[in-house]
């Protein structure tokens, strides 16, 4: 009597499988071999963005900017270390600005060298706290000179990182803003013969986050004067009102950013 079709009977050394078995087992060979295959543990187990040359460039980058940064401070008058010191009270946060203020008119060029090269290093690479530069800028300088300087730090960080993110940026973008980038690419894509009115339209507004276009801009092929104008006209009513509101709360934000630059990144004498 013959077997049934679906139980085909396979004799091989003392082994007796049905076809249904042999079909299963096939498949789960081939998902193993894929599961085994150098380029599924490669996408499983490299979860870090960057290739070897590409985080070397990165932190070459990094430590050029911070020699810069350190030789600027290192060059600037010293200051009376012991009055900046991080204020506990309301008398505190007012001598802390006094002391600043009077360092800033006392010593101007060196002071806002040593200002403008914070906050592009901020700026380059993504370090938390320009908002606070910003309010410093508007509490120290004034409104008019405050916003120049707010406005012409964010733009040359804002183009510092631009560059950056086009040497090495790429893989990091893509690792941490996926679906975020694919929706850029595809509005930029749309609007290609207007992109500077939707390049303003995105700095102006909180459409997207300012460090993100910063980042992507050089990986969607947006040309750089385009992303000059656009972060250059879109980032002054923004830095117009950070400046303006720090003339309000001088000894508050303003004192609590003093402490935060002199001691976080002043060199001690």
């Amino acid at each position: 009597m013959a077997a049934p079709r679906s139980i085909a009977v396979v004799e091989s050394g003392g082994l007796t499988v049905s076809s249904g078995g042999s079909r299963m087992g096939m498949r789960d060979e081939e998902k193993a071999k894929e599961d085994d295959s150098p380029s599924s543990k490669k996408s499983k187990f490299e979860r870090f963005p960057f290739s070897r040359w590409e985080f070397a460039a990165a932190i070459s980058v990094f430590f050029v900017f911070s020699t810069g940064l350190f030789c600027i401070y290192w060059t600037m008058p010293a200051a009376e270390y012991g009055k900046l010191k991080i204020p506990r009270t309301v008398s505190d946060l007012r001598l802390l600005k006094e002391h600043l203020g009077t360092y800033a008119k006392d010593h101007p060029a060196q002071f806002i060298l040593g200002y403008c090269s914070t906050y592009i290093f901020m700026q380059t690479f993504m370090i938390p706290g320009t908002i606070f530069m910003s309010l410093l800028a508007g509490a120290l300088f004034g409104v008019i000179r405050g916003l120049f300087l707010v406005v012409f730090n964010a733009t040359a960080g804002a183009s510092s990182c631009f560059f950056l993110s086009k040497l090495i940026g790429r893989p990091l973008v893509s690792w941490l803003w996926p679906e975020k980038l694919r929706f850029f690419q595809g509005e930029i894509a749309k609007r290609r013969e207007k992109l500077l009115n939707y390049m303003l339209f995105l700095r102006i507004t909180p459409t997207l986050p300012n460090l993100f276009i910063n980042l992507a801009s050089p990986i969607v092929d947006i040309p750089f004067h385009i992303f000059f104008l656009a972060t250059l006209i879109g980032l002054i009513p923004a830095s117009y009102i950070t400046v303006r509101v720090s003339s309000y709360i001088p000894s508050s934000c303003a004192c609590y950013v003093s402490s935060y630059i002199f001691l976080c990144f002043w060199p001690c004498w």
